[in-house]
């Protein structure tokens, strides 16, 4: 559940950063920005393409693949998945060994959910968000459906506003018969961040397992993982860690669940040794279990390269910069868009929101298209009625803050987005 009216307000930080202060990204020159008065602001729908990506890319290709051919799968290919993951655990406070960067989010999701059902001893219940990203509800509710048809699948209805509000829910909510407990970290919407350590405390006074999807928090938010004690984890890479579209995303599995857990697809690549062709499959003792299929090293190998500036960057530093900028956006909300019938539905307390501003708006879809096409403003559009800035502290500036909010005040002020079709695409 979302509101359209504002939430959170009773922790509001004062802005105390210029705009100017803002425009100083140093990471910003590693990235390929073809057009600098374009403000990108949908980097939480896919991130900018890092300059050492393309370079990396054309050494894959034609260094790697091209000449050394396919003695390139034991001289650079073959260790990526868990090289790659470890850094990301790196940036989730996963210990080494846990991360693997493999399939897609929701591949990864189906396999880590079945792989902790199959403990659920006589427990029928698998809860989440009701708001939770589609994807996610449609793989636990397949899941559920194939492992056992008398288990159910428990959508709450959350406030998005706050800690207590959500935790209240959650605390009724789980008991005995809680199998699992599956959420997206920060909503895909509401950009509202679950307070990760106490909802999986929570869940383990129960003895629940967790199964986080860390999609629109993992390279903007930090995370400490391995402290709170998570089960599992999954999320994407072409976000904030600017991996590209479409690319492999990560799972991660706390050490002491590995020697117990199995993957539902147990592919050659998941196997101890892939490599004797053994016509008896025995799982790799280690994360590695979790691989299915062949890796897609031409993708894989893109990701690192983003991985590595937020790796340098340093997810503190990062969080840090793009709480100044959302502080930005809120104190310009307050002085030029509130009173245009534009709501705001992100919560204003830094603990409990992620990394993108979310606004409500009746006609939301035709603003969309008008900020794209006539303002040269990027956000992006989520149904029925929200629009997504996305703040990528490694290259968004306060001038693009500024950019957005001048177009949309525009946009509305001189009625300019009625002239786009109500009719909508499928991306915007």
């Amino acid at each position: 559940m979302y509101h359209r009216t504002l939430v959170g307000t009773q922790q509001r930080d004062q802005c105390l950063t210029t705009t100017s202060e803002l425009d100083h990204a140093p990471f910003r020159d590693r990235f390929v920005i073809d057009d600098p008065q374009v403000a990108y602001l949908d980097g939480n729908s896919l991130g900018r393409l890092p300059k050492a990506t393309v370079t990396r890319m054309q050494h894959v290709v034609s260094h790697e693949w091209g000449r050394a051919l396919i003695g390139s799968w034991n001289q650079d290919w073959l260790p990526i998945a868990r090289r790659v993951g470890d850094k990301i655990g790196g940036l989730i406070g996963a210990a080494t060994g846990e991360t693997l960067v493999c399939d897609s989010t929701s591949i990864n999701l189906f396999k880590a959910a079945w792989a902790l059902l199959q403990h659920r001893g006589s427990r029928r219940t698998i809860v989440t968000d009701a708001a939770n990203f589609p994807t996610d509800l449609y793989v636990l509710d397949g899941l559920r459906q194939q492992v056992e048809p008398e288990l159910r699948l428990q959508p709450l209805v959350l406030d998005h506003g706050s800690h207590t509000a959500v935790n209240s829910v959650l605390e009724r909510v789980i008991n005995h018969d809680t199998a699992l407990i599956c959420l997206s970290h920060v909503n895909y919407k509401t950009g509202y961040a679950f307070d990760l350590s106490a909802v999986t405390e929570m869940a383990h006074a129960h003895g629940t397992p967790i199964l986080w999807d860390l999609s629109h928090s993992v390279g903007a938010v930090p995370l400490d993982l391995g402290a709170a004690q998570v089960d599992a984890a999954v999320g994407c890479t072409y976000k904030y860690l600017n991996g590209g579209p479409g690319a492999p995303a990560f799972l991660m599995v706390r050490k002491d669940w590995l020697p117990r857990l199995r993957n539902p697809i147990p592919g050659w690549f998941g196997a101890a040794r892939p490599f004797d062709f053994g016509g008896t499959y025995e799982p790799h003792p280690g994360i590695e279990r979790f691989a299915v299929g062949t890796p897609p090293i031409l993708s894989l190998s893109a990701v690192e390269p983003g991985v590595d500036l937020t790796c340098e960057a340093g997810i503190v530093a990062l969080r840090q910069r793009g709480w100044r900028l959302m502080q930005r956006f809120f104190e310009l909300y307050d002085q030029r868009l509130q009173q245009l019938g534009f709501g705001l539905v992100t919560p204003r307390d830094r603990d409990a929101t992620g990394s993108h501003v979310s606004l409500i708006h009746e006609d939301a879809w035709q603003i969309t298209q008008d900020l794209i096409q006539q303002h040269r403003v990027i956000p992006d559009f989520r149904g029925p009625d929200i629009i997504r800035f996305g703040i990528t502290p490694l290259y968004t500036l306060g001038r693009e803050i500024e950019q957005a909010v001048a177009a949309l005040e525009s946009s509305v002020t001189h009625g300019t987005y009625r002239s786009y079709p109500q009719q909508r695409r499928d991306v915007t």
